[in-house]
């Protein structure tokens, strides 16, 4: 969802989180000795795959990690194979000779294709990983910092993982694999929807589909990527109401091991050659009939002319190609919009499902007063792939994050902005503008105003005993100054903010070093210590920047009312006034705005034409992501992707959803390609490949 100069006025971000709490301290534990840096843990002794070397220069320091966990070592890379990731892991002396080898979940999610399974106990993770559903195995879990990591000892022994520690890099090399085949088929099965509270909502439902199975000689590590559209658009997330279906995208799936040379060569693709089209023959010619009288049109000419055939294209086939590049066989897949592929393992098999429901549910207690869920929701006819972080206030903190402490432009992937702070988890927040990366919408951190609401729109705001407050907000401030002529108002439209219109903004250190105007001819005020210092005439808009003071602000004059810079001389005292509407948000230190609002007071409240979205974006289906607050005290972050089949929701179908889950108060936040939930290291609802940069979010944090 991007609308250029106003991405619907929308995205907007903050500033906010402790500057503290984002410079991670660098922890290298003192039992590291020069030796270990060669110490291996050899888990098989033969078939190992040949790793390209490793460059521990090019790391990153160690992460900081709990001293409760008595890490022998840690860091925040892994050498799988030889391809550097950043994720945690850490190890732990268990005896004189045995190690214990740690990694982040989200990791082994992502980068071995492990599949969590449902758990009810946070430091116990049942996996399936080319094994049993029926008998899974069960991981030790254990927090620490801003991640959950799973012990692999056991798992790494019995797959025949190499591991070794060098400097700060965890290096897993596993045993050579080989794709022996690819086999393509058709499944049938059913899909049993549930409602918020876990129980069938409607009758089971019959899905039929293209599978794709692929055969090993052994698991190996896989992954899974959503590639881009080949086509570039502004948001392949956001569909507007038209006739046509966008074009299929592509996935790719890859895996550690070699494809058989006939497979490589059964899904080359073929290069069409181009062949001279032959000239028609010539159809013998045809007497001429008369026309005739008063017949308004002319009768069929006697002989039939032959027109061209058009081909009926045979059905597209699934994989698309595969081929083997360092030491990985990539196998591209072709999936129809409003799809996508489900993969599980089995022993020795990977078994690949182009689903309209391939979202698998899940409900995992990830952390003490923080739930992993996600399933299929229903309305109507239609239904929709819900995954959702439900926390408790009891055990966890929320804070607003921008994606730089130092000002308030720029933006990031979510999944690097969220991990920067340290928060365990976190979700996309407000509107900004992504031409400048401007902030459009209430930020308030710790009491303090980072950038002011626009529009009237929703937003939600909170406080660390877990009250939270969720309306339409407007803040009203007001420049005072005290004259002969008495004490004069003035309001002030917009703080820190990348909405233009003519009259009063302000700017505060928050903002960042300087503000470079933003409209041709800006009058700027110099305020220091409450204290007019200077005034300036600006020129073209994005030129000549202008220092912000660090003991004041600026304020600039748009439009006419720049012709009022006499009312504040040089000397001038100036005092602000400030107070929100309603007035219930001025109690609430933490405030993220965004909109429209979904849902008060169990009731749908949906009027996005009064929070002055336009037409189009209300008409839109796109991805939608929200927070939302219950009855019994917890606040959820959800993202809602595409319908099974089909586009996202609307608006209208986003609120709905949100009362369904029983979401007493519902704020809509950016959507489209910026949703963006965020857990332990991983986005657990989109590829992140797929995902666009933003401005600002909201962070969980555990309480301690």
């Amino acid at each position: 969802m991007k609308i250029k100069p106003q991405k619907h006025l929308e995205k907007s971000s903050q500033k906010i989180a402790d500057k503290s709490t984002i410079k991670s301290s660098q922890k290298l534990f003192s039992l590291i000795i020069s030796s270990f840096l060669c110490l291996t843990t050899n888990y098989y002794t033969a078939n190992a795959q040949t790793p390209t070397p490793v460059k521990p220069s090019t790391a990153p320091a160690a992460m900081p990690i709990d001293k409760s966990l008595r890490a022998y070592a840690n860091g925040n890379q892994i050498s799988l194979n030889g391809r550097i990731v950043s994720t945690a892991w850490f190890q732990r002396q268990t005896s004189k000779n045995q190690l214990t080898t740690h990694i982040a979940d989200g990791s082994l999610k992502q980068l071995i294709g492990i599949d969590l399974l449902d758990t009810s106990i946070p430091t116990k993770q049942p996996i399936q990983w080319f094994s049993s559903y029926t008998k899974p195995q069960v991981l030790m879990a254990q927090l620490a910092g801003n991640f959950r990591y799973l012990d692999i000892t056991n798992l790494a022994k019995t797959a025949g993982w190499k591991i070794q520690i060098q400097g700060n890099i965890l290096n897993i090399t596993t045993p050579q694999t080989i794709i022996t085949n690819i086999d393509e088929t058709s499944y049938k099965s059913t899909m049993q929807l549930l409602g918020a509270d876990g129980k069938p909502s409607v009758p089971a439902q019959v899905s039929t589909g293209k599978r794709v199975i692929i055969n090993l000689d052994r698991p190996t590590p896989w992954q899974v990527r959503q590639e881009l559209p080949a086509k570039r658009v502004v948001d392949p997330d956001a569909v507007n109401p038209q006739p046509t279906a966008p074009p299929n995208r592509e996935w790719t799936i890859i895996l550690d091991g070699i494809a058989d040379p006939g497979l490589v060569q059964r899904y080359t693709p073929i290069t069409p050659v181009p062949t001279s089209v032959p000239s028609p023959i010539p159809l013998p010619t045809s007497p001429v009939i008369p026309s005739l009288p008063n017949l308004g049109k002319q009768l069929p000419v006697p002989t039939p002319i032959l027109r061209p055939i058009t081909p009926i294209n045979p059905p597209e086939a699934t994989v698309k190609q595969v081929e083997v590049v360092n030491n990985q066989t990539l196998i591209r897949v072709s999936v129809p919009f409003g799809f996508a592929p489900r993969i599980q393992s089995e022993p020795n098999n990977l078994i690949v499902e182009i689903r309209p429901d391939a979202l698998v549910p899940r409900n995992i207690a990830w952390a003490s007063g923080l739930r992993w869920r996600q399933q299929w929701m229903q309305l109507g006819q239609d239904k929709f792939p819900v995954v959702w972080l439900e926390a408790n206030p009891r055990n966890v903190q929320l804070k607003p994050l921008v994606t730089n402490a130092d000002t308030l432009i720029g933006t990031a992937p979510w999944i690097q902005t969220a991990p920067k702070y340290l928060a365990v988890a976190g979700i996309n927040g407000g509107y900004f503008n992504r031409n400048n990366r401007y902030p459009l919408g209430a930020i308030r951190s710790n009491g303090q105003w980072l950038s002011s609401p626009i529009l009237n729109r929703g937003a939600i705001a909170w406080n660390n005993s877990g009250q939270f407050y969720v309306g339409r907000l407007t803040l009203e401030d007001n420049l005072v100054t005290t004259g002969p002529q008495g004490t004069v108002k003035t309001p002030i439209l917009f703080l820190n903010s990348g909405y233009v219109q003519s009259g009063i903004a302000r700017y505060t250190p928050a903002w960042g070093n300087t503000y470079t105007p933003l409209t041709d001819n800006e009058t700027i005020i110099v305020v220091q210590k409450n204290q007019v210092s200077s005034q300036l005439i600006a020129g073209k808009a994005g030129e000549n920047p202008v220092s912000i003071p660090l003991d004041g602000y600026l304020l600039t004059l748009r439009g006419k009312i720049s012709t009022s810079a006499n009312l504040f001389p040089t000397g001038t005292n100036l005092k602000i006034e400030s107070a929100t509407i309603p007035a219930e948000f001025n109690g609430y230190p933490n405030i993220i705005g965004a909109g429209p609002l979904l849902v008060q007071n169990r009731q749908i409240v949906l009027d996005a034409k009064a929070e002055k979205f336009s037409d189009a974006f209300i008409r839109e289906k796109a991805i939608r992501s929200a927070i939302c607050t219950t009855a019994n005290g917890t606040v959820i972050i959800a993202s809602t992707h595409n319908r099974a089949g089909g586009a996202g929701p609307t608006l209208a179908e986003h609120a709905q959803l949100m009362q369904k889950m029983g979401c007493v108060n519902a704020l809509n936040l950016d959507g489209g390609s910026s949703t963006s939930l965020y857990l332990g290291g991983q986005l657990i609802d989109r590829s992140p490949s797929t995902a666009a940069r933003v401005h600002n979010g909201i962070g969980i944090f555990l309480k301690r």
